[in-house]
């Protein structure tokens, strides 16, 4: 229990918190979880009912149309808050599925007990609206970001995102095409034939392990451009 009163301490949501504070958050109202990895969390339609802070483990965010394709809007790991921007509406109903990347474990806060220290705690309160704020802010321009653009526009930024990461133009895929087609929201074949038409336009050569940008300045350009 130390452990997570030092975890939830970093938080901003509740670094105001007294040590008597937590002493009650952890007398009722709350259970932790543990969760396999792969496992769906909340379905989507599901209804928010806790305050949620992953204690350990990597949960995703994911939006499945009625075609199947998965759109990933964000992970969250470890002092990662979810489910502030639904706790309260009055359709409080997560709009998106959120499964696991890996076994996970999660502080469930009931929504009594999130009401009780808003009303209790002006500090908690407004830290509290500023992370709600904050994520709703986030998720809708992740969305925007993700729909407005064209396939190409988004593996070009994935590409410049992971030449400045990772130094090289050699970018090496951490994760499979599935998972990055899944990632940008398309088909596997999609990104597939996009990735062929780049090559033919001589911006990039791949394999399965690597991709290679042929030219950055240029793609630099083209992401500017766009």
């Amino acid at each position: 229990m130390e452990n997570i009163i030092y975890l939830l301490k970093s938080i901003d949501m509740f670094k105001c918190l007294t040590t008597e504070n937590f002493k009650n958050i952890f007398i009722s109202n709350y259970s932790i979880k543990d969760y396999p990895k792969n496992y769906i969390i909340y379905m989507q339609n599901e209804k928010c009912k806790s305050l949620d802070v992953i204690l350990e483990g990597t949960i995703t965010i994911q939006k499945i149309d009625a075609d199947g394709n998965i759109l990933s809007i964000n992970d969250f790991t470890n002092g990662d808050v979810i489910g502030e921007n639904l706790l309260f509406s009055t359709d409080n109903k997560y709009p998106m599925t959120i499964s696991t990347k890996s076994d996970v474990k999660i502080l469930h806060l009931d929504k009594k007990l999130i009401l009780q220290l808003c009303r209790t705690n002006e500090c908690f309160l407004i830290n509290f609206l500023q992370s709600l704020s904050s994520k709703a802010l986030f998720l809708s321009n992740k969305i925007t970001s993700l729909t407005m653009k064209t396939l190409r526009q988004c593996i070009i930024e994935f590409l410049l995102y992971e030449h400045y990461a990772q130094k090289t133009n050699i970018i090496k895929l951490n994760m499979t095409k599935k998972e990055l087609a899944n990632k940008i929201g398309v088909q596997r074949t999609s990104l597939s034939r996009e990735l062929n038409k780049m090559r033919k336009d001589n911006l990039i050569d791949f394999n399965n392990k690597y991709i290679i940008i042929n030219d950055v300045e240029l793609l630099n350009e083209l992401h500017i451009e766009s």
